[in-house]
């Protein structure tokens, strides 16, 4: 045996299966049951944890926080302290009896107990935890860190997780993987190159068990060859807004522009005309009312990253970022992950070879937009795989929904879980599902009759996806949602966006191999980013 010493990286990374048997104690000698040897819990860093990112975090309560880099503490407080808030029960849903109503009220109260409980956690990790602003600085100055879990804005996704397995950490990296079709291939690579690294995207639904089963039922053939695919969600339309024009200045001048357009309101006695062009500048007119200084503690010039050098603005940070241009990549990129993976994976497909989409119309000018159309639909063509043949895959968001299948029955809508959906049409039936996978139902009763005795063949995850990829780094089992499966999964979904940089309704030609469009190659600039110096992937 040998005399060198073994580091705690090698003891819980993925090289250490064959370790754990001699060096680790059972749980159960040291400290009963549910005992969490210290040999045994990852030290795990987090990028980002305003939002996404601290929902992420409770999942990894039973590790060991170590670091947490956010470039707005402020906020971040302001997010905790509304998870560590003791909640009241509110009042119940109308047409309870009174067993009902003393069921639900016990239910309100267990869950707003264990939230409660999952807040304090929360706030011992936060307080016990190094705290960095610059992710650079983190993955330099702190030593211990085994996985790092980045949920920022999209912009800095490939950013951070790229340094981070550069510096031979595993990470959890929020949906979309990346900002750009280059980020993708360079995570993906990354990946390849360092095969004892452990990577995740966050796409929870590809651990779930619906996600799993419509695998195995497209996989049987009981629908019948498949040619055809329709996915759809409302967002952004809940949620942020989009299609329109960016910020312009304040103080002076903003409000002169303003005042100009109320006088000319009414000129002559007549009314103003409320096109296209009036709204926008009236929204122009209400963000110049925002203070445009970042607030204290938000350091902008980290969170703008890679991106453009744009002055701050609230309707950027917090949480709107995702429907500008230079920080987001729109509906597609929220919840495609989400819904376009089932086909994705049911179906065994590679990249599209051809893409095409139309939208509304962009916020701000056409030739340089600000933030994405309100909008859009896209529709990817995908070759054939082996005996599966060629199948179009149709995308709308906003809340636009697509035809109506064969064999729906005529009492059920197509509206699904959490405002989106999708269905498969093969030719004996079809196969609907809601966002992440859930619910899985197929038409006709005939063809549902020979799904339900199509076996489990796909091995279930009966823990949290956030736990899966903890696990995964310890060894114990694979990862989910991998960066070599999540990869080419969100450079499909970026590449609706590149089609539709490159023209309303033109179909770009893509030859995957080689990461090319191949009939314009103008839309080539779209699969990549002017990056700020010092910020390049």
């Amino acid at each position: 045996m040998s005399d060198q010493p073994v580091s705690r990286r090698d003891f819980v990374g993925t090289t250490g299966t064959l370790a754990f048997g001699a060096m680790i104690v059972p749980r159960h000698v040291l400290g009963g049951p549910g005992y969490q040897a210290p040999s045994d819990t990852l030290n795990v860093a987090f990028c980002g944890v305003g939002g996404m990112g601290m929902s992420n975090w409770t999942q990894f309560l039973n590790e060991n926080t170590v670091a947490v880099c956010d470039v707005d503490f402020p906020y971040v407080e302001r997010s905790l302290g509304g998870r560590t808030r003791q909640r009241t029960v509110g009042n119940p849903p109308a047409g309870m009896n009174p067993d009902q109503v003393t069921a639900w009220r016990a239910q309100q109260e267990q869950n707003n107990q264990r939230s409660y409980d999952e807040g304090q956690k929360l706030q011992a990790a936060y307080t016990k935890a190094a705290k960095y602003a610059d992710f650079r600085e983190m993955l330099d100055k702190q030593k211990d860190i085994d996985a790092v879990v980045v949920a920022t804005p999209d912009h800095l996704h490939a950013v951070i997780a790229s340094a981070a397995m550069q510096a031979g950490k595993h990470v959890y990296v929020q949906k979309p993987l990346t900002y750009s079709v280059h980020e993708a291939r360079t995570l993906a690579k990354l990946a390849r190159d360092n095969p004892k690294l452990v990577t995740q995207m966050g796409n929870q639904g590809h651990s779930m068990d619906g996600t799993r089963r419509i695998r195995e039922i497209v996989q049987s053939g009981v629908l019948g060859p498949i040619r055809e695919v329709h996915v759809w969600t409302d967002r952004p339309v809940r949620y942020w807004a989009q299609g329109i024009p960016r910020p312009g200045a304040s103080g002076p001048s903003a409000q002169m522009a303003a005042s100009q357009v109320r006088e000319q309101a009414n000129v002559d006695g007549v009314p103003r005309r409320w096109n296209v062009r009036t709204v926008e500048q009236a929204i122009i007119n209400e963000m110049a009312k925002d203070v445009q200084t970042p607030p204290p503690g938000l350091h902008w010039d980290l969170w703008l990253g890679p991106a453009p050098d744009i002055p701050y603005h609230p309707v950027y940070h917090p949480f709107s970022w995702r429907g500008w241009v230079d920080f987001g990549v729109s509906a597609i990129g929220d919840m495609g992950a989400h819904l376009i993976d089932q086909p994705f994976w049911a179906l065994d497909l590679d990249f599209p070879t051809a893409i095409s989409s139309s939208s509304t119309m962009w916020g701000g000018p056409a030739s340089n937009p600000a933030s994405y159309p309100l909008a859009m639909t896209t529709e990817y063509e995908f070759a054939r795989r082996g005996a599966m043949p060629p199948v179009k895959l149709f995308w709308y968001d906003s809340g636009m929904l697509p035809p109506r299948p064969p064999f729906l029955p005529d009492d059920l809508s197509l509206q699904g879980g959490d405002g989106g959906g999708g269905y498969f049409v093969g030719t004996k039936g079809i196969l609907t599902y809601e966002t992440y996978g859930n619910n899985p139902k197929v038409y006709p009763a005939s063809t549902a009759a020979a799904a339900e005795k199509v076996a489990k063949s796909v091995p279930r995850i009966e823990v949290p996806h956030e736990v899966n990829f903890a696990q995964a780094c310890k060894g114990q089992t694979k990862a989910s949602s991998p960066f070599e499966y999540a990869a080419k999964l969100t450079e499909t979904m970026l590449l609706g966006i590149v089609a539709l940089r490159s023209g309303q309704g033109k179909k770009i030609l893509y030859d995957g191999a080689n990461m090319r469009v191949t009939n314009a190659n103008d839309a080539n600039q779209w699969l990549t980013r002017q990056y700020r110096s010092g910020w390049a992937v």
